[in-house]
């Protein structure tokens, strides 16, 4: 399975990267969206500000919403999730808009957010053979669907919970980094690839 790894232009892939051909996928860094929508999935990495990652989308975004919903198998992570939404109180621009909602600042004592934090998950394919998932997050930013069926997990802060995943069809977010967190943030990135691959959604 050919996997497009999409370069924003900033931070290091590298770590993903080598996540995913872990889990048997082969490879493509790109900053082509047309070659990215081209191949078996879409990864969007967690790298940089939401404002240089909607510039560097399709003049149209359009285009890759109606990708995502015509079935291209999609993992966004922390950035990448967050692309997912229309917009961002981070920065100016329009993001996919494949998830209703908002992606707004973190209400906590310390934003960023930097470390380990333990993770709430639901029933889904992604999650399967993960419990007691405690994963690595980056992050200043969260997002909130509007329809809160979307989301598949949650994490708190400062007794705040926030949304830490969502699904929508074939596209799946994280806000935390799986590649960053240790064996079982690692199964996270192989069930997306065993999902996508067999063509099935459990």
């Amino acid at each position: 399975m050919k996997v497009a790894l999409f370069d924003y232009g900033a931070g290091n892939l590298h770590s993903l990267g080598k996540a995913l051909e872990r889990g048997g996928a082969e490879v493509e860094v790109t900053d082509d969206w047309e070659r990215a929508l081209s191949l078996d999935a879409l990864v969007l990495p967690g790298v940089g500000a939401f404002s240089a990652a909607v510039r560097a989308l399709p003049e149209d975004p359009e285009i890759v919403r109606r990708a995502l919903e015509d079935g291209l198998p999609c993992l966004g992570i922390c950035l990448g999730m967050q692309l997912f939404f229309d917009e961002s109180e981070e920065g100016e621009g329009r993001g996919i808009g494949l998830v209703p909602g908002r992606v707004r600042r973190l209400q906590a004592s310390v934003v960023p957010q930097m470390g380990w934090n333990d993770v709430e998950t639901s029933p889904d394919g992604l999650f399967e053979d993960v419990r007691g998932l405690v994963a690595y997050y980056a992050n200043s930013f969260i997002c909130e669907p509007t329809d809160a069926s979307s989301a598949i997990a949650w994490s708190t802060v400062d007794d705040h919970r926030f949304v830490a995943a969502v699904r929508k069809g074939r596209t799946w977010g994280v806000q935390f980094h799986p590649e960053k967190s240790s064996v079982k943030g690692r199964r996270v990135v192989a069930n997306f690839l065993a999902m996508v691959g067999d063509g099935g959604t459990p």
